[in-house]
């Protein structure tokens, strides 16, 4: 494990002092908590998806209508690495928060399901998910594992059991809306919450990137955890540059075990 230096580490007491007096702590999370599982972030240069693709190209909802081949085609890779992910020691530590009543929600930009993986109960997915996909003509919805399996191993495009048309993942594509419902429970734990954790989100996407915001606006804390700078920097309590994997297990520990 990376020993983190005696400045980070006072950083680290401060924070957990402000997990114990919260009353509503949140997280929120984006691509970056879920890299050190081995699944690629979005716009770090070189090895994000979107410095590879032009993300309008692969990944709208109007490439998907009119050419889901080519949605698939640049889907499979990032298919294959979500299902053979493992959660990482970051997503444990929230889990360990959530079971030991230091955490009541995570917010995720994330499609992966690692947070549910690694045990933590509630989970608000605002971009989607892969555990399910919709049929575009009949809306009939199927779980992802019935399907995943074979499109990752030969690229077999999902096709609906019912009507034979081809299924979308439920994942928020670009020119989609939020899902509706996931996004009411958001934008309630952001009002509701007096401390929120930002974990791994460069929070450049709206409208999720505006939920801190919410928070702030009713007098609550901000942490956040991230290897790039972000808008809010200068309003939040405690930044953290250090790799999520690495920080977050010592942090939840500092909550934990001096309670």
């Amino acid at each position: 494990m990376t020993k983190l230096s005696s400045q980070v580490q006072e950083k680290v007491k401060f924070a957990a002092e402000l997990f114990r007096q919260a009353k509503h702590p949140i997280a929120l999370t984006g691509a970056g908590i879920s890299t050190p599982s081995g699944i690629p972030d979005f716009r770090s240069a070189g090895t994000g998806l979107w410095s590879k693709e032009e993300a309008m190209e692969v990944a709208s909802l109007s490439t998907f209508r009119y050419n889901p081949t080519q949605f698939y085609k640049w889907f499979r890779p990032l298919a294959n690495q979500v299902v053979n992910a493992l959660p990482n020691p970051a997503h444990i530590a929230l889990t360990e928060l959530g079971k030991t009543g230091h955490l009541d929600a995570i917010i995720t930009q994330n499609i992966d399901v690692l947070h549910q993986k690694s045990g933590s109960k509630t989970v608000i997915e605002t971009h989607g998910t892969m555990r399910t996909l919709s049929c575009t003509q009949c809306f009939h919805q199927h779980e992802s594992s019935l399907f995943l399996d074979s499109f990752t191993k030969d690229g077999t495009i999902p096709h609906c059991v019912n009507c034979s048309a081809v299924l979308k993942p439920d994942v928020i594509l670009f020119g989609e809306e939020l899902p509706q419902k996931a996004w009411l429970k958001a934008q309630k734990a952001a009002r509701n919450s007096d401390l929120m954790l930002i974990i791994g989100s460069s929070l450049e996407v709206l409208p999720v990137a505006g939920l801190p915001m919410q928070t702030l606006d009713r007098g609550g804390h901000l942490i956040i955890v991230n290897q790039s700078a972000t808008y809010l920097d200068i309003r939040a309590d405690v930044v953290f540059t250090q790799d999520a994997a690495t920080l977050l297990p010592a942090l939840a520990e500092e909550v934990i075990n001096h309670a």
